[in-house]
C-alpha cells in the first residue's frame, strides 16, 4: 500500500495560492501608485492572473471596486463656480478662432486657384507639345458648326461636342 502524500499536494497548493495573492495585491499597489485606471483587466494583466480568479477572491474584489469608486469620486467633483468659463468668454473664444479663419480662407481659394490656373497651364503646354495620336484631326460638329477636334478643344473648353 503506497503512503498518502496528498498533504504535500495540499501544501503546493496553498504555496501557490499565497503567491498568486502576492503578485496580485503588488500589482494593486503598484497600478493604484501609478494613478493608472483600476480594473479588474488592469490587475489581472499586470499580476498575471485570470479575471475569474480575481472575482473570487472577495477581499481583493472589495479592494478594487473601493479604489476605482473612490477615483471616480475624485475625478467627478465640479469645477468650482469661479474657475468656469462663462457663456460671454466662450462666445469671445468662439468669435476669435471665426476670426483667425477667415483670412484662413480666403487665402485657401486663392492658392486652389493658383492650383488650378497652374495645371491648366500646364496641361495645355503639354498638349501643344506632344500630340498624341489619338488627336488626330476629324471633322465634329459644335452647335451646328462643322469644326476639326484639335481646334475644338482649345477654342471650346465646357461646350457638349457630339463627334461625326
Amino acid at each position: 500500500m503506497r503512503a498518502d502524500n496528498s498533504r504535500h499536494i495540499v501544501a503546493a497548493a496553498r504555496n501557490r495560492h499565497e503567491y498568486t495573492r502576492a503578485k496580485a495585491i503588488q500589482a494593486l499597489r503598484e497600478i493604484d501608485a501609478a494613478g493608472t485606471a483600476i480594473t479588474f483587466d488592469t490587475v489581472a494583466l499586470t499580476a498575471g492572473v485570470s479575471r475569474s480568479w480575481l472575482y473570487t477572491q472577495p477581499d481583493l474584489r472589495a479592494e478594487i471596486e473601493r479604489l476605482r469608486a473612490e477615483r471616480k469620486g475624485a475625478s467627478a467633483a465640479p469645477v468650482p463656480a469661479r474657475q468656469r468659463a462663462s457663456d460671454a468668454s466662450l462666445l469671445r473664444l468662439l468669435e476669435a478662432a471665426n476670426e483667425r479663419n477667415r483670412p484662413l480662407t480666403v487665402e485657401n481659394r486663392l492658392l486652389r486657384q493658383q492650383l488650378a490656373r497652374a495645371l491648366g497651364d500646364f496641361r495645355a503646354a503639354r498638349w501643344q507639345s506632344q500630340p498624341c495620336a489619338c488627336r488626330i484631326p476629324r471633322p465634329c460638329r459644335s452647335r451646328g458648326m462643322h469644326v476639326f477636334v484639335e481646334d475644338a478643344a482649345k477654342a471650346v473648353v465646357a461646350s457638349y461636342v457630339e463627334v461625326a
